[in-house]
């Protein structure tokens, strides 16, 4: 969005058309903060879409974790289906299946992080940061697809039984414990803030307890001989596997919907917006993700007549309470300097 930087604010002056709308993008950065100047003539400094001054929030890197865990679990699907086809096993068929999900898993939540830190253009005016919602969405679609393949399957082996060699699948099982294991910790350390990193790691952890359950299957079908085990150890994981992904799959559909993003009250933005000095009252505000861990926020701003202050200082003041207090790091502000025809406190009208 564009404007004229040499506009004039009207919250201290009469004699400006109070129909004109001043509009305002407030770049997260040192350098712009102008929160210790005070212009007399509040000659609002925004910075339009200018296309040669790039701002790339991006996530950390997890480069060399997706890398090791496409090739660690490349590597064991191929082992484990071809074990579990010698077994008879749909244990390990069903886990099998799931670390393959996990390898187009990991490899689109990896393009999504490089698609992520690629600059704006004109066309893409906020670059490809959404790919990392897509891709979380897809994770959480891909994994209870496959899953519900798995179901399918365990209903058809409860009755059609299969000789099952117990030990065999136990083995192999405990090869993917560790191959899932170890690669679920690669992202754990970001997967409480990124929602794209929370869907890798949900796929690792969800197939390393796929392949714990196997591995509990085939001792207990090498002690009892009772192979209905393996489908029943399939179902009951799998209904475990539903209801830890369901969490991933609403958020990353709430943000896809540009829902405002969990963790931040929308009420208490507006509530600390209208506490600035020089703002009356708001609307038309708006939260969403810009990705999984990128925030925007657009809102109309109402100047107080009564207490003068600069276009300038009421945007790094604003700017700056959004990022810290909300982690808001791409606010836009509009000052108007009369009441919309909606009511001024409501977030939206």
């Amino acid at each position: 969005m564009t404007s004229d930087p040499h506009h004039d604010c009207a919250c201290d002056h009469d004699h400006h058309d109070a129909s004109v709308p001043h509009e305002h993008h407030a770049h997260d950065h040192a350098d712009h903060d102008h929160g210790d100047h005070d212009h007399d003539h509040c000659d609002g400094h925004s910075h339009g879409f200018g296309f040669g001054h790039h701002h790339v929030h991006a996530p950390a890197s997890f480069g060399m974790a997706f890398a090791i865990g496409i090739t660690l679990n490349t590597a064991y699907v191929a082992g484990e289906a071809l074990w579990g086809v010698w077994a008879h096993s749909v244990s390990l068929l069903a886990d099998a299946g799931h670390n393959l999900s996990d390898v187009l898993g990991l490899a689109g939540a990896w393009l999504a992080q490089v698609l992520a830190t690629r600059p704006s253009s004109v066309r893409f005016t906020y670059g490809l940061r959404r790919s990392t919602i897509l891709s979380a969405l897809a994770n959480a679609m891909i994994l209870l697809l496959v899953t519900g393949g798995i179901v399918w399957e365990s209903v058809l082996r409860l009755f059609s039984h299969q000789n099952v060699q117990g030990e065999i699948i136990s083995w192999v099982a405990l090869v993917g414990i560790a191959v899932n294991a170890v690669t679920a910790l690669l992202f754990m350390k970001g997967a409480s803030s990124d929602l794209n990193i929370r869907g890798a790691f949900l796929h690792m952890a969800a197939d390393a307890v796929m392949a714990f359950s196997v591995v509990i299957a085939g001792l207990l079908i090498s002690f009892t001989g009772y192979t209905i085990i393996d489908p029943i150890m399939s179902l009951i994981v799998s209904v475990s596997i539903v209801i830890g992904t369901w969490s991933l799959l609403r958020s990353s559909l709430d943000l896809a919907l540009d829902a405002v993003p969990a963790g931040i009250d929308p009420d208490a933005v507006q509530s600390a917006l209208l506490s600035l000095d020089g703002v009356s009252g708001l609307h038309h505000l708006h939260i969403w993700a810009m990705s999984t861990t990128e925030t925007a926020l657009t809102v109309h701003l109402v100047c107080d007549p009564t207490k003068p202050v600069s276009t300038d200082l009421v945007i790094a003041r604003a700017a700056d309470l959004v990022r810290t207090r909300f982690d808001i790091a791409h606010p836009t502000f509009q000052l108007e300097t009369q009441p919309s025809v909606c009511d001024t406190h409501q977030p939206c009208c």
